[in-house]
């Protein structure tokens, strides 16, 4: 018999433990980085998060689309200003982050879904109050963050077997107000309102590495405040551990920040004893296995 289907059979096996385990659990998928704009990556994506629904789980997707935004702002002649790494939204920004994250990142990803034979629908924070927001710097403009949540219309998806795909566009306190959140900020508070299982940061690097640059598998909440402290978490990893940390602090069991570009980074993460990339718990289940609780 062919060694690779004996060795596939292995692996269907071990991963049942982890099946079962993630049975009915919400797992909240932050999908952005250089995969979002190859269409055999989302195709590949797309497949994960369809079986992931297969088997039970309740996957919810928030991506991001900054290319896409820098690509549409340059096309109509608007100049994009970051402060500290953050886009400075003006009210002729916010509308096009709008348009291109609800009206063609977002769709892209529900077809994605559907050609994998999968059930999506789309929505943005501004749908159902789903998120509600406030400026974050007076400086950015209308950058906004989350200060209500209102998840019912998530549950109602995974009721009806539907996976929800998430633009992280919120409305304001005034409802006339548009405001951009950023991705991993709102997987973040989706996540904690949810009180998910697991949030999956998908990224473009391959986790938390440490001051030799090797990958740290495990750390607890103290561990990432020591390394950032000590400038070993630094740059763009930094907004993605303070994301991690509130998460916790909401409710959420784990986070896991992990490279997207990696061939079923997901599904590795969550159906193998080792997973993929760096898992973010509390200090009292730090050390358990990479699946449990």
């Amino acid at each position: 018999m062919d060694r690779d289907w004996i060795a596939t059979a292995k692996t269907l096996s071990e991963a049942l433990p982890y099946l079962q385990r993630y049975s009915g659990a919400v797992v909240v998928v932050k999908f952005g980085g250089n995969a979002m704009g190859d269409a055999a990556a989302m195709a590949e994506f797309a497949r994960d998060i369809v079986l992931m629904r297969q088997v039970g789980v309740n996957p919810v997707v928030v991506h991001g689309g900054g290319p896409m935004i820098n690509e549409m702002l340059g096309k109509l002649g608007i100049e994009s200003r970051f402060v500290r790494g953050k886009r400075v939204t003006d009210q002729a920004t916010v509308e096009v982050v709008e348009m291109v994250l609800t009206g063609l990142v977002n769709k892209r990803i529900v077809q994605a879904i559907m050609d994998e034979g999968g059930r999506a629908v789309g929505l943005s924070g501004k749908d159902d109050d789903l998120m509600v927001a406030e400026a974050d710097d007076p400086e950015l403009g209308f950058v906004g963050r989350p200060v209500e949540m209102n998840v019912q219309v998530l549950r109602d998806l995974f009721e009806a077997g539907i996976i929800p795909v998430v633009a992280p566009v919120a409305t304001g306190m005034d409802p006339n107000e548009t405001f951009n959140v950023n991705g991993d900020t709102a997987a973040g508070a989706i996540a904690g309102a949810l009180q998910a299982d697991r949030l999956l940061l998908l990224t473009d690097v391959s986790g938390v590495k440490d001051a030799s640059g090797e990958v740290v598998t495990q750390l607890s909440p103290e561990q990432v405040r020591q390394m950032t402290a000590d400038g070993i978490i630094a740059g763009g990893m930094i907004p993605k551990t303070e994301t991690a940390l509130a998460a916790l602090d909401e409710g959420v069991r784990a986070v896991v920040i992990l490279d997207g570009r990696l061939p079923n980074a997901a599904l590795l993460e969550l159906f193998t004893e080792h997973g993929a990339g760096s898992i973010i718990r509390s200090t009292e289940s730090s050390m358990k296995p990479r699946g449990a609780a």
